[in-house]
């Protein structure tokens, strides 16, 4: 089916829905990218206050749901269904990536006072080396769980886990339909 529009998976589909949340982050980083393109030249006018407002919304809403699924439901699930090399490689990757959400967070806190003076046409300039900084972290963190842990969760959970974690994810949203 060809339809004119992206559709988001369903939470019958946890797995896939994380992954849907990572194309829309690579979306907000890559309007990041057109900001500092755009502000120079153009300052904060109507696209360049709609375009923060965009990044900021996701990134205040969305994206630490998306961090709460993984810390609260999807790694701690794993621990306790991993065994041996699947055990060993989360044990190894489990403190980078909570790690990587400290650090995310962190940046992100920058990153918002200058994406909000946007917004409010208070200011007009982002910092290149903060969004670049920003961008490089998140790429390498969707990597590591795209590549490793999506696939591992995929292959181990059974229906009843996905089922859970899908559930979980749906709560946290207050969606109850």
């Amino acid at each position: 089916m060809n339809t004119l529009f992206d559709t988001a998976p369903g939470f019958d589909q946890p797995i896939a829905v994380l992954k849907h949340c990572h194309d829309r982050i690579r979306k907000q980083l890559a309007t990041m990218s057109k900001l500092l393109d755009h502000l120079p030249n153009h300052g904060a006018d109507k696209d360049a206050q709609q375009a923060a407002q965009s990044v900021l919304n996701y990134f205040v809403k969305a994206a630490p749901l998306h961090h709460e699924d993984e810390e609260i439901n999807l790694l701690p699930e794993l621990q306790m269904t991993a065994k041996d090399e699947d055990a060993a490689l989360l044990a190894g990757l489990l403190p980078k990536i909570l790690s990587q959400h400290e650090d995310m967070a962190a940046q992100w806190l920058q990153l918002e006072k200058q994406l909000s003076a946007i917004a409010t046409a208070s200011a007009a300039s982002l910092s290149a080396s903060e969004v670049l900084d920003f961008q490089a972290l998140y790429s390498e963190h969707m990597q590591i769980e795209e590549t490793q842990i999506a696939p591992m969760a995929k292959r181990l959970f059974s229906e009843a886990q996905m089922a859970a974690l899908g559930a979980a994810m749906k709560t946290r949203r207050g969606i109850t339909a």
